[in-house]
């Protein structure tokens, strides 16, 4: 297949990839959220497109049974990328959106199929540190909320509603990273581009160190923002986001 021949629709993808673009980053969204994480970026950084993941049991998959754990979700997903591994692409994970990202990698190895140029992770600690995340801690109240909070934080009021239904979501996505369970490092086939965001209370610089044992090359970038400030795409972003071309 050629770049210039890809339409694939697939509930795995909130549009179609389209045709033309020398590049692709498929994005893949934080715990409790879905595609519409990256619903303000561009649909395009220059050539390089961009591609949001849709996972099951959420938004407009929410009739989808959930995935269950990162590694049926990166088996899933990877069959789904089949198609538009045709030109140089990368993985781009917030949060705890950055595991199935490196799951995925791992899958796409596996099974012999062309891996990313890069994965670049976001506010996340590497996959054998993961277990120590601040909100696998809390109790079903204390997620409550932190759905409001999340809500208040993008200008919506939270109807009891919405926060029930983001609740849902969450609590099965807390399920699969509690029983997550990576002890040691597999390195990556391809370099790592990790992401720190200097306002962010949760996750500090050193937290992130543990991604050197990851692959080869491995790159430390600091922008300025909060946890949840890349929905907003800022330019600070984009640098970060193409700098593997």
């Amino acid at each position: 297949m050629t770049s210039g021949s890809t339409t694939v629709a697939s509930p795995w993808f909130v549009r179609p990839p389209a045709a033309g673009h020398a590049a692709r980053i498929f994005t893949f969204p934080f715990a409790g959220s879905g595609a519409s994480a990256f619903s303000a970026w561009p649909a395009a950084l220059g050539d390089t497109e961009i591609c949001p993941v849709q996972f099951p049991g959420r938004e407009n998959r929410l009739a989808h049974p959930h995935y269950g754990t990162y590694e049926n979700l990166a088996a899933g997903l990877a069959e789904a990328l089949r198609p538009l591994l045709d030109v140089p692409y990368a993985f781009f994970g917030h949060c705890a959106g950055a595991l199935p990202a490196y799951e995925t990698v791992l899958r796409l190895a596996e099974l012999g199929l062309p891996t990313p140029a890069c994965l670049i992770v976001s506010g996340q600690p590497a996959p054998h540190d993961a277990s120590h995340d601040r909100m696998l801690t809390l109790t079903e109240p204390e997620l409550r909320a932190e759905v409001e909070s999340f809500l208040r934080g993008r200008g919506i009021e939270p109807r009891p509603d919405m926060v029930d239904l983001g609740l849902m979501v969450l609590l099965r996505d807390h399920a699969a990273a509690a029983a997550y369970r990576r002890t040691e490092p597999v390195p990556l086939p391809c370099p790592v581009v990790v992401l720190h965001w200097r306002d962010d209370p949760d996750v500090s610089p050193e937290q992130l160190q543990g991604w050197r044992r990851y692959a080869d090359q491995v790159e430390f970038v600091s922008v300025d923002g909060g946890h949840y400030d890349f929905m907003d795409a800022p330019d600070e972003l984009h640098n970060a986001l193409t700098r593997w071309r």
